[in-house]
Formats: C-alpha cells, structure tokens, sequence
C-alpha cells in the first residue's frame, strides 16, 4: 500500500482531481460541504465527464452543509447515470436543537478498488488557504471503504436515518479500524475511544483541531496524562472562522493549562486539521472535531492506525504545523476582556450546539 498526507488544499484538491480522472469503474464521495463556486465546478464537471464515459459515481452530500447546492446543480450528471443523494433535510419543528444538528459531517472518497481519500477538507474554494489534514492511501483498504460509503449511502433518505448505520460497528482493515459515529447520546464511540487512547499514553498526546470544547470525561484525560508525566500539546487556530467557538473555548484554556497542558495556537490562517497522535506510535485521522457536536451529535468517521510510514509522515505535518504556532501567553489569557468572560458564561449552556 502506498499512503501519502496532504496538508495544502489546493495540492489535495489537485490530486483528488487526477485521481478522478483516471476513474475506471466506480466514483463514491460522501462530504459535509459541495459548494456551488469555482471548486465545487470543477469537481461537478470531472464526475460528468467520468459518468459520460461510463463510470458509476455516487454522491452524498449533507442537506445543511450543501448551502445553495441543489440537484439541479449536478443535472447534467445524473442525466447520464451518476447518483446524488443529500443526506436529512432540518425540519422545522420542536426538535430543531438537537435533531437538526445530526449532521452527515464525514469526508471520504473512493476511486475504484485501488484509491481511498479521508480526512478534514470539504469540496469548496472557500477554505482553499486554510491547513487541513487528509490522507491518500492506494491499496485494498479502498474496498473497506467503499462498503462503507454503500452503507451510509443506501441507508440514508432525505428524511429518515435507519437502524442500518446505527448499529454497524467498527470495520478492521489489515493494521486499520475504520471508526463510523453517529449522533448518540449512550455511544459516543469516537469520543470513548479517545478517552481510551489517552488514557493509555505513555509518553505523548498530540491534539490538533479546528474547534476545541472537549467534555469533561476528555479533559479528565487529558489532565491525568499530564499529570503522570505525558507530554499533552492541543493545537488550534488562533482564529477560527466560528468566533463564538473561539471565545467560548477559552473559559477552559487556565484548568488545562494548570495542568501542565501545552497550548499552541496556529497563526498563518485557519486550522482544520483533526488529528490525535498518541506516543507517535498511534494515529487517528478524522472528519470529527475534538467537541461535544462532533461527538454527540454528528456522523462522523475516522481511521485509527500504527502504519510506521503514515506516522512518519505526520510527524513532519504536526512539526511545520508547530512551527508555525504560539503558546499560551497565560497573563494575556487571564488579562482578556470582561466582556469576552461574560460571553463564555452565556455560551456555555449552549456548548453542544456550537
């Protein structure tokens, strides 16, 4: 198998697209975002043109997240076989809060029986500077993945989430465990193997997230770690493109910072990377953010592994990505504004819906 990390959006967008293009039998994508911009054209337009020449393709895209995307936009597509499928349209009605946030937030693609795509990066020029994290594997875990995409894909209506996905477990593959969540307040599967995998490190954790509200049996975790002598580094945007998140994480960076817990802070741009390396010997590469929506409420997927040459390759990502980062400066944090404090205050009843 050959594995390669991408970091640069527009390098994975490039890739993806050349990979499309020598598509010979099948296309699956499932994504939160498809946008109807200059990127997501191009995309459209490569999966037509692989649909005209006789290649199956599939398409799920999330109802919420394809903003003004309509199945219009890929008319020409779905006039010569290629399937478009939106994943739970919101209904307005008393369980807004909590069902309307049960979105289809996983990123995967599959080219065949050869190539496999999974990772942070939605199909849109939007976020076309931002850091992602994502990963390229070319082998027979494709077939792991593609039953997985069939699964969500055929089990999912506009309206209706059946039991199938609920209940399906993890999928092993070779060295790798394909982890599938979904919204679940007794299950939490993503968020309980976390715990475990902190729980168990012996000499690092290595967090990197775009939004950071981590749940209290989390931030147990990782301050146990920290206390027996693990080295806990969290890596973060500076600036997020969801201020309220930003401001609301704050209330928890002084208890974990008291704990001895490394605070880095992406500066460039924004950071989407989701990633947790424990004791560089164990990896898992996600589309869930390291908070309590992506664990409670969302689907989500992941890929846990050991594979020596993905470790490696991780390690120069999370060393650039360091690089390029600032600490804690801790007077600052304790000198922030009342009114930010009063915000958090008021935003943290609120905590599992941001």
């Amino acid at each position: 198998m050959e594995f390669r990390i991408i970091d640069d959006t527009f390098q994975y967008y490039n890739l993806m697209l050349s990979d499309i293009a020598h598509a010979k039998e099948y296309i699956c994508l499932e994504t939160y975002k498809f946008a109807n911009d200059h990127m997501g054209i191009r995309f459209r337009d490569a999966f037509t043109k692989r649909a005209k020449e006789g290649v199956k393709v599939k398409i799920l895209i999330d109802s919420w997240g394809k903003g003004p995307v309509s199945k219009s936009f890929f008319s020409e597509l779905i006039s010569h076989g290629g399937e478009v499928r939106f994943f739970e349209k919101i209904k307005f009605n008393s369980d807004i809060f909590t069902r309307g946030h049960r979105r289809d937030h996983r990123k995967i693609l599959v080219i065949d029986d050869t190539i496999s795509y999974i990772g942070s990066a939605n199909i849109t020029g939007y976020n076309l500077n931002w850091r992602e994290l994502c990963l390229r594997m070319e082998g027979e875990i494709a077939v792991s993945f593609r039953k997985v995409f069939l699964e969500n894909f055929n089990a999912f209506n506009p309206f209706i989430i059946t039991n199938k996905v609920t209940f399906t477990r993890s999928i092993k593959s070779g060295n790798f465990e394909i982890i599938r969540d979904v919204p679940s307040l007794q299950f939490q599967r993503l968020r309980k193997r976390y715990t475990q995998l902190i729980r168990q490190a012996e000499r690092s954790v290595v967090i990197e997230t775009p939004y950071f509200l981590p749940g209290f049996l989390l931030r147990k975790a990782m301050m146990d770690a920290s206390k027996r002598g693990v080295t806990v580094e969290v890596i973060m945007p500076k600036h997020s493109d969801m201020r309220m998140i930003d401001i609301l994480r704050n209330k928890y960076l002084g208890l974990l910072h008291d704990a001895g817990i490394k605070l880095l802070f992406y500066l460039p741009h924004n950071l989407h990377a989701k990633l947790l390396m424990i004791d560089d010997e164990i990896f898992s590469i996600s589309s869930a953010n390291f908070d309590f929506r992506s664990f409670r409420y969302q689907y989500e997927i992941a890929l846990i592994g050991t594979e020596p040459e993905i470790i490696r390759q991780l390690q120069e990502h999370i060393a650039e990505t360091i690089n390029n980062a600032q600490e804690l400066d801790y007077l600052e944090w304790k000198r922030r504004p009342l009114i930010e404090k009063i915000f958090e205050w008021f935003l943290l009843p609120f905590r599992h819906f941001f």
